[in-house]
């Protein structure tokens, strides 16, 4: 990456900004520009530079990855994310605000985030306490709301988390995943053997070539992987939901001034109905490069959340 942008101090913030939905169009109308007029936050640096620095996964199909020969991520999260820049430009009153992306592992995203390296990260990270509280994350409205489960290949005899015994499960470094089955493993006196890869495309290719029996991650996921397969009918994505992942573009908790702006932008995209139509683009049409469909309909999960849309989730 070229050389960072430095980021001036930031205010402290308040305890919690949540979301009134009943207030939300005020607020971008009242309580908006004088907090982005302050001169110590990312706002007030995004409008001296004219730079949004959006940070994303490479390979999180369909909310944010790269294409070959691609100059630019697509996906999902990244459209949204363009349309908070969007938003952003006109509060700014910018006449122009460039975009410029920084590719963010697993492990990467929160320092990168924490340490002002991008202003706002847009793909399928998981708002939770341990990240808000102990990490010093921030997360807007879930853009989707996900379940973990299991991609197996079909012929492994594997359809519940029961059936792990002995097996070989793989998850991606740094997600909520590995604790999880870690904790399961141990309620239901499950022994086995716990692998960890890097980024998804690894762990999906352990299990195509055998060498994991399992790979638990959020199901969208799953249902990517499998839909972009070779021989999708190979594999199969089982078990029940072993938690509910609140999907959410994140920021840091150290500017409030940003958290209120993207929390009420993100209102306004979601009653508009703008974010309905990204999902069916993403999630229920064809899809580069391959023009894949996943054919995956909104679920009842995060159809229900988009009725009320609202930063504060359960943990």
């Amino acid at each position: 990456m070229t050389t960072q942008r430095p980021h001036p101090a930031r205010p402290q913030p308040r305890k919690t900004w949540p979301l009134l939905i009943s207030a939300a169009t005020a607020a971008i109308a009242s309580g908006l520009t004088a907090p982005a007029q302050a001169g110590n936050g990312t706002l007030d640096s995004i409008r001296s530079s004219g730079e949004l620095v959006i940070g994303y996964r490479a390979d999180a199909i369909p909310f944010s990855y790269d294409l070959p020969g691609a100059k630019q991520p697509v996906g999902y999260a990244i459209e949204i994310c363009k349309q908070l820049a969007e938003g952003m430009k006109k509060e700014l009153k910018l006449k122009e605000l460039s975009l410029r992306y920084k590719a963010v592992d697993s492990k990467q995203r929160f320092p990168a985030v924490a340490e002002g390296q991008v202003d706002l990260e847009c793909a399928n990270t998981t708002n939770n306490r341990e990240r808000r509280d102990k990490l010093g994350m921030a997360f807007t409205i879930p853009h989707y709301i996900a379940g973990t489960r299991m991609l197996v290949r079909k012929d492994s005899n594997i359809e519940r988390v029961e059936d792990l015994g002995g097996k070989r499960v793989i998850t991606t470094k740094g997600t909520t995943s590995a604790p999880l089955i870690k904790a399961k493993a141990q309620d239901l006196s499950l022994s086995i053997k716990l692998l960890e890869c890097d980024d998804d495309q690894q762990c999906f290719n352990a299990v195509d070539k055998r060498q994991a029996d399992a790979y638990l991650m959020d199901d969208i996921l799953l249902y990517s992987f499998r839909a972009s397969a070779p021989k999708p009918d190979e594999f199969a994505v089982v078990g029940k939901l072993l938690s509910i992942e609140p999907l959410s573009i994140m920021m840091s908790k150290k500017d409030a001034a940003l958290k209120k702006f993207v929390d009420v932008e993100m209102a306004r995209l979601v009653r508009s109905g703008e974010v309905a139509k990204l999902y069916k683009q993403w999630f229920e049409a064809p899809i580069p490069p391959k023009n894949m469909n996943l054919n995956v309909p909104m679920n009842y999960l995060t159809r229900d959340s988009f009725k009320f849309p609202t930063d504060q989730v359960g943990d």
